[in-house]
């Protein structure tokens, strides 16, 4: 590791606690919904950013959604006496460490339990073997990527749905790395795809290039309470207003319940 990525990793581990204090800060009186926002510090710097930048706008929307956020790097947390104390766990830059955590999550889920996954928290190929979670991804294995991070424009899928909520039927996303699964969700017909990279975005990269073909960039299980979205890498996600008021339609809607239809 270098010098500039171990200093973002330094300066991630430090502000930790300062947003931890800012998020309690802004807990509501009455919360009705507790949120567990996992992440790592160690993991690749861009997706650190994402965190942090994550971290830093749930502070902004926690007083008016009556969330209680807790922050941590303790995937641990991810046990069953935990989990019974949240209605809703973010997972913002990766994924369980351990066979006792998956097993955990998917036992959370199946009672219930809610979950929304950014980017690098869907990284799933055939040296992850955890079969349960390429089913709940929708089938979707991670194939390829494009590179460098760029604004892409996406496609509201379904404009009724409460995620797309006061959302225009196009927007221009930040620049972030677009990733490829096969086989595409869409196929899944448990999966109900929530927002598309747009075909006029092609070619899109310059040093992995992406040609063609329906991306879906957020999506649900509908046998789940939950959403996947693509969007996650560097620190410019949270740039953009639209893009944030997505973010915050599908964390209100799991917390208050996040029933598909």
């Amino acid at each position: 590791m270098g010098g500039q990525p171990m200093k973002r990793c330094l300066l991630a581990a430090l502000f930790a606690p300062v947003l931890a204090l800012a998020l309690a800060a802004q807990t509501p009186a009455d919360p009705s919904i507790h949120v567990l926002a996992l992440y790592s510090t160690n993991v690749e710097p861009d997706h650190v950013d994402f965190a942090r930048g994550a971290l830093a706008f749930l502070t902004t929307i926690a007083a008016r959604d009556h969330f209680a956020v807790t922050p941590s790097t303790n995937w641990g947390n991810l046990n069953d006496a935990t989990l019974k104390q949240y209605q809703l766990v973010l997972w913002l830059d990766d994924s369980p460490h351990s066979e006792q955590q998956r097993t955990s999550f998917e036992k959370y889920m199946a009672s219930g339990g809610g979950w929304m996954g950014f980017h690098a928290a869907g990284y799933n190929d055939r040296d992850t073997k955890w079969p349960w979670f390429v089913d709940f991804l929708g089938g979707a294995v991670f194939y390829t990527n494009s590179w460098p991070p760029l604004p892409a424009k996406l496609i509201i899928d379904d404009p009724r749905h409460p995620v797309a909520k006061g959302l225009p039927a196009t927007f221009v996303s930040p620049a972030n790395e677009w990733y490829i699964w096969r086989p595409s969700p869409r196929l899944n017909t448990n999966v109900k795809v929530l927002a598309t990279l747009g075909p006029s975005n092609y070619p899109l990269g310059f040093k992995d290039v992406l040609l063609s073909g329906d991306l879906p960039v957020m999506w649900t299980n509908t046998k789940f309470r939950m959403i996947y979205t693509n969007m996650g890498h560097g620190n410019k996600s949270f740039d953009s207003s639209t893009q944030n008021q997505l973010f915050e339609n599908c964390l209100v809607w799991l917390g208050s319940n996040g029933k598909n239809k």
